[in-house]
């Protein structure tokens, strides 16, 4: 039998980013994890040996992964000529390479890309639809940066569905408790699973900006720096196996359903936006006199102007639209404002290169590719447009008009019926997102709730 390769016996391994490289210092590398994110964001792929993926330059997946369903079933898939469920060609993008520290041996993760046999992206893989909004950024000569907020819960063990979610135990041994926005105390009580976070992120090459307690009983938020679209979507990617593993060292879960305890507030992946211009490096949302500019506007108005027909891809269950209610600090309309947490386009308090939008309308169980390419999409679409806001809302827009689809089915007539947004994130991709997010729905209308046999079985 041959000698597990070393890693100076394996030249791709001299290309290692860096962390990876430091993590497998001194160790063989025993197994490569080759994945993909389908259209929920779980990792679907492959795990091979390590010698395996040094002789191999790809490796295959049936397209129909990108039919399937939260709940493991399947999308009506069949198009022109029937549904065959083709081979996808899946190539390594080795600068994703990073590792998976909780195995029980020396592990890499490395994220691929999605083509078909012609060699063309498959239009409907979630990464693939990034980079495209990605690319149109910089044919204008613009490149996009973004510094996303992931919020979460750890909550106790859960295996019987017919349950309520509870808090987990915290290390005092009483429940989380909610009402303990920014406690310190709060975030020791949990102290066990932050360390793990924190190892863990360090061993993958992940910088974290920070990690607050937020409303919620067991909520938490961490925050990561500002960059690149596509790799700040694979390090929330990553980031969602990471803590989840953690939390199961510690006999608990972590979840990033949008609304997972009933009276708790939601879970948000707020994106932060700003603009550069390519050729110069200047914020364009910022003039040479520090005022803000056209294009400042033009972004905002196009999230208020295309926001409604991306919400299916940044809420993108039933579940998702229980986050969306007053004050509970989830937006309810489209305004916008300036340093104001209630509107759902807020502009931070920062000096005038950092000029920034934030979105706080997606949620935290949304597709990371998906949810930053919807938000940028909108942001395009209105830098193309050239269109103006509203007029900057000040006070409390709780006490304004809702503008938020209520439902899932009618976030996706809104999407199926929004011609502007197919091109850009590609017509394919919105043919078979909405055919999967409509088999979801009708499978959960299958599904009798509680509330529906306490208040219906005798009454009506």
């Amino acid at each position: 039998m041959p000698a597990k390769p070393k890693v100076k016996d394996v030249d791709w391994m001299e290309h290692l980013p860096e962390a990876a490289a430091e993590y497998l210092k001194g160790h063989r590398l025993d197994e490569v994890e080759c994945v993909v994110s389908d259209l929920p964001g779980i990792a679907r792929g492959k795990a091979v040996p390590a010698s395996k993926f040094a002789r191999q330059s790809q490796f295959f997946l049936p397209n129909s992964i990108y039919f399937q369903t939260i709940t493991g079933g399947w999308g009506e898939a069949a198009g022109e000529g029937g549904f065959t469920e083709p081979d996808m060609v899946l190539k390594p993008d080795m600068s994703t390479a990073c590792a998976a520290p909780w195995t029980g041996d020396w592990t890499l993760q490395v994220i691929h890309d999605a083509f078909d046999q012609a060699g063309e992206p498959i239009a409907f893989a979630p990464r693939n639809v990034l980079k495209r909004v990605v690319d149109l950024y910089r044919k204008e000569g613009w490149e996009p940066v973004v510094a996303p907020e992931m919020e979460f819960f750890l909550v106790a063990r859960n295996i019987n569905p017919a349950e309520e979610i509870a808090p987990m135990m915290g290390r005092s041994g009483r429940p989380a408790a909610a009402r303990q926005a920014y406690s310190m105390s709060a975030v020791d009580e949990f102290g066990p699973v932050i360390d793990d976070i924190y190892d863990f992120a360090e061993d993958m090459g992940f910088e974290i900006d920070g990690i607050t307690q937020e409303g919620g009983a067991g909520q938490l938020e961490i925050n990561l720096r500002h960059g690149d679209p596509v790799k700040l979507a694979d390090e929330i990617f990553y980031f969602k196996r990471l803590i989840r593993e953690a939390a199961l060292r510690h006999d608990c879960f972590a979840t990033f359903m949008a609304k997972p305890i009933e009276g708790e507030p939601g879970s948000a992946m707020h994106i932060h936006h700003s603009v550069v211009d390519t050729k110069t490096g200047a914020n364009i949302f910022t003039g040479a006199r520090g005022a803000e500019t056209d294009a400042f506007y033009h972004f905002i108005a196009g999230l208020q102007n295309h926001m409604p027909s991306v919400i299916a891809l940044i809420a993108p269950y039933v579940n998702s639209y229980r986050r969306y209610v007053k004050d509970h600090a989830a937006p309810i309309n489209l305004e916008w404002g300036r340093d104001n947490r209630t509107t759902g386009i807020r502009v931070p308090v920062s000096d005038a290169a950092s000029r920034r939008v934030e979105n706080r309308l997606a949620g935290m169980d949304c597709n990371p590719y998906l949810g930053i390419a919807a938000s940028l999409a909108c942001g395009y679409l209105g830098l193309k447009q050239r269109k103006r806001p509203t007029k900057e809302f000040k006070g409390d827009a709780y006490q304004g008009e809702g503008e938020i689809p209520r439902d899932l089915f009618s976030a996706l007539e809104l999407l199926r019926n929004a011609k502007e947004i197919h091109k850009v994130l590609h017509p394919d991709f919105t043919r078979v997102y909405d055919i999967v997010k409509t088999a979801e729905y009708d499978e959960f209308l299958q599904v009798i709730s509680p509330w529906e046999r306490e208040h219906l079985l005798t009454n009506v």
